[in-house]
């Protein structure tokens, strides 16, 4: 790295571990992060840099260069998980101090990084246009909160977007992006099953959801093997609930899972197939008799989460260019594979061109190799400096040649998925 040459680059490298530290021992949990907005606002008022608050618990700011020009924005996320941190070898000094709260997805991080970009950019103004700063709360919980971002003008006069995430998916250090599709879109499905419930020793009086949920979910994903390539979705069921008493059949059975995909045909496929298997297998259940009115029946609510993340082919292009040119030692990975991972940084990019990153921390030297979201995930924090100058280089080239980034035909804005799909029968 380039800034790993320059001596004074050891103090900003050590401000930025402190500030990561600093967050990663106070985590908040999505829309609650109120003392994280707080040290945000002091951090960038101690910088000198325009801020106010959006989205509730998030910060926007602005640094503006001395030339017009277009504007990047740069979005890190602020929220924690609901997690309790174990402690390893590493985390003594800064393990959360909330309890059951964690940064297990590299959140403070991200916001470290941002940080040093933009003490990067507020010690040179001398650049052309703007740099947006987005300290986004509530990435973990859909639908997330970038689309509050947005809706309060967060991406008002916004050119393009860039985004880094820190994954242990490939080493520490390197960094992977794809064009296109890139991560996957999240959908939620709950279906409530209602059968006739009764006495456990009078089965023909009753009609048991508690077998029909079975059956179901035994029809459901034969029914999408034989439409859908494997590599194309995933589907998993995350809770099954009912009744109440050993010797009772009860009236309802809940059903709660959710399915991710690539693209909006394989959304509607399985959207489809969830209400087909229901139909179907409901008529099976179905008892002669005033009894028996009304049942069996099903109510299906499924919601339609993150969109896909697609990066913009043009952007990433550029992007992997500049970095083949800027850092000649940086291991890239420009066809990194599509992740059924989700991030809500996909709204921000169906609104305006850009790219979202990945920044290894797979280190196995220094024992860091758990996963994301793992209650012993930790980062190396050598990455930060790195994470900072991809972020400072990558926005100044833009800011000073847009048109190798962006253009007017070049970029089509995807369609947003439906929200929302409720069926009553």
């Amino acid at each position: 790295m380039l800034l790993r040459e320059n001596p004074s680059a050891e103090e900003l490298e050590a401000w930025m571990i402190q500030l990561r530290r600093e967050f990663h021992r106070y985590p908040e949990l999505s829309f609650g992060e109120y003392e994280t907005q707080k040290k945000i606002l002091k951090i960038l008022g101690e910088l000198g840099v325009e801020a106010r608050k959006i989205a509730d618990t998030g910060v926007l700011a602005s640094i503006r260069g001395k030339l017009p020009g277009p504007c990047i924005a740069l979005r890190s996320d602020t929220d924690g998980l609901q997690v309790q941190e174990e402690l390893i070898e590493r985390n003594s000094d800064y393990i959360s101090r909330n309890d059951g709260v964690m940064h297990a997805c590299g959140h403070d991080g991200h916001m470290a990084m941002l940080f040093g970009a933009a003490r990067l950019f507020q010690e040179n103004r001398n650049f052309p246009g703007e740099v947006r700063l987005i300290f986004q709360p509530a990435e973990e919980i859909p639908p997330g909160g970038s689309e509050r971002v947005i809706a309060e003008g967060g991406l008002e006069g916004v050119d393009a977007v860039m985004g880094m995430h820190i994954f242990t998916n490939h080493e520490s250090r390197s960094v992977g992006f794809r064009p296109g599709p890139f991560m996957a879109s999240t959908n939620r499905f709950e279906a409530i099953i209602k059968g006739k419930g009764g006495h456990i020793s009078k089965p023909k009086s009753c009609i048991d959801p508690v077998r029909i949920a079975t059956d179901f979910l035994s029809n459901l994903y034969p029914a999408l093997e034989k439409q859908l390539d494997p590599d194309k979705y995933i589907i998993g069921v995350g809770r099954i609930r009912g009744g109440a008493q050993f010797n009772r059949i009860p009236d309802t059975v809940e059903i709660l899972g959710s399915y991710r995909t690539f693209d909006r045909d394989t959304t509607d496929i399985i959207d489809r197939t969830i209400k087909e298997c229901l139909d179907e297998v409901l008529k099976r259940y179905v008892k002669q008799g005033d009894e028996f009115s009304g049942f069996p029946d099903y109510e299906l609510d499924i919601l339609h989460g993150y969109p896909v993340l697609a990066n913009d082919p043009m952007f990433t292009k550029a992007v992997n260019s500049k970095l083949q040119e800027s850092f000649p030692k940086l291991t890239i990975y420009p066809e990194l594979e599509k992740t059924f991972a989700a991030e809500d940084f996909a709204s921000y990019l169906q609104k305006v061109p850009g790219i979202f990153i990945s920044l290894g921390t797979l280190n196995p030297e220094k024992k860091i190799v758990e996963i994301n979201h793992s209650c012993k995930f930790d980062i190396d924090e050598d990455i930060l400096i790195t994470g900072t100058e991809i972020f400072y280089t990558l926005s100044l080239d833009f800011l000073k040649n847009p048109k190798k980034y962006i253009s007017s035909q070049s970029y089509l804005n995807p369609e947003p998925l439906r929200k929302s799909l409720k069926t009553d029968r």
